[in-house]
Parts: C-alpha cells; structure tokens; sequence
C-alpha cells in the first residue's frame, strides 16, 4: 500500500468533498462524500466488504437539499439560531463548530420543523413505543456536549416564543448518562455553572438575550 503524505484532506468546518478509497492495495482520493456505511470482515477468507446505511444516506441528500432550499418551514427563532450559528465572522464566537456539528443540529432540526416536501418518503423505524427514537451519531472528540448544549437552545427558545407547539419544542430536558464521571462533565449543560456552554460558545445572538434559565434539565 502506498504511504499518503497526509490522511487528512477535508477541512473540519467543511462539508467533507472528497475521501480515501482503497482498492488493490493501492490509496486514491475519491472526490466526494465517502457515502454512510459499514465493514464487514470475513476471517474465514481475509475478504471484507462494505454495507451501505441507506436512510442515512438519504437523510443526508434531504438536509443537503432543504439547507440549499434557506430550510423552509423554521420558525423565525430557529432560523435566527441558525444564522448565528453559521455565522463565521471574525470575533462572533471563540470557538467555531464544526460541519458535523452544524450537520447534527440541522438533521434534528429538519425531523421536526422541514416543510413536509423535504421528508416525504423518509421512513424512521421505531420501536412501536410512544416516544419517537432518533440517535445522532458522532465521532469522539467532534464535540457531542456542544451539540447537547445547542439542541437543548433551540428547543427551549421555541418552546418559551410558541407555548401551543409543545408536541414540537420541550422546556423539560431529561439527560441520560453512562457514569458519574460523564455525569459531572455534562454539568456544563446547566446554564448556572459558571462554565456553561451557551456562553462559552455563545450559542445566543446578542440580540436574543439567553433564556435557557427557563428550561428544567435533570
């Protein structure tokens, strides 16, 4: 196998436009998306092949269409959000999020609030029970507190500016942990610590002063 310079060919703050396809041996850049998926190792013949995720690849062609579109059917909150979050001018924030980050609040987003052109034909399986399951899958490292902290901004401000649409937006957030020591890292989520994410990340415009104070998160 031939030895790249570097295996890092996409920006962070991208959309990704190109990935690493390896064929005989041999390591090429393919110039796009590398579409969702997974291996499978076969042990018994040394041969591995790779299944697609579907829904999530067609997921992925809705947000892509719906953002190109200015996401129709957002409310005038979430698409303030949206802009500022978007927003990378110099001095706007310390911190800028990366794509999959943008990408991971845009997909939620698009599940509750896309005009319903935009998710016509797409079918979640669910587990038959009341609540709807939806996961967003992401890497260690590419910030899932910081994603946390803006999901729970967007359905709060919705939730206090449209009180009649609580089958859409919650004030209550209920966080589930796999330990005490993520449990005390997540205490970042809770808008009075002095080290709160919505500030250290500014997940607010400055003319929507934050009310995450009003939200109940346990």
């Amino acid at each position: 196998m031939t030895s790249p310079k570097s295996l890092i060919i996409n920006s962070p703050y991208e959309p990704p436009c190109q990935h690493w396809l390896q064929e005989g041996g041999v390591l090429s850049i393919k110039p796009e998306r590398r579409p969702a998926g997974y291996e499978i190792f076969d042990i018994r013949n040394n041969t591995r092949r790779t299944e697609p995720l579907a829904l999530v690849n067609d997921i992925r062609k809705r947000i892509d269409e719906w953002r190109a579109a200015d996401y129709p059917g957002i409310t005038s909150i979430t698409r303030s959000l949206l802009e500022h979050w978007r927003d990378q001018t110099e001095g706007v924030r310390q911190y800028p999020f990366y794509f999959c980050q943008i990408e991971a609040i845009e997909t939620l987003i698009w599940r509750v609030e896309a005009a319903a052109q935009y998710k016509q034909g797409i079918y979640i399986p669910g587990d038959g029970g009341p609540w709807e399951r939806l996961c967003s899958k992401m890497a260690t490292g590419s910030g899932k507190t910081t994603v946390m902290a803006m999901i729970i901004t967007w359905q709060v401000l919705n939730a206090l500016t449209y009180p009649k649409r609580n089958k859409d937006f919650a004030r209550a957030i209920f966080i589930v942990a796999p330990g005490l020591t993520v449990k005390d890292r997540l205490r970042v989520l809770y808008p009075g610590e002095t080290d709160n994410f919505y500030d250290v990340f500014g997940l607010c415009p400055s003319d929507s002063p934050p009310r995450q104070n009003s939200c109940r998160l346990s």
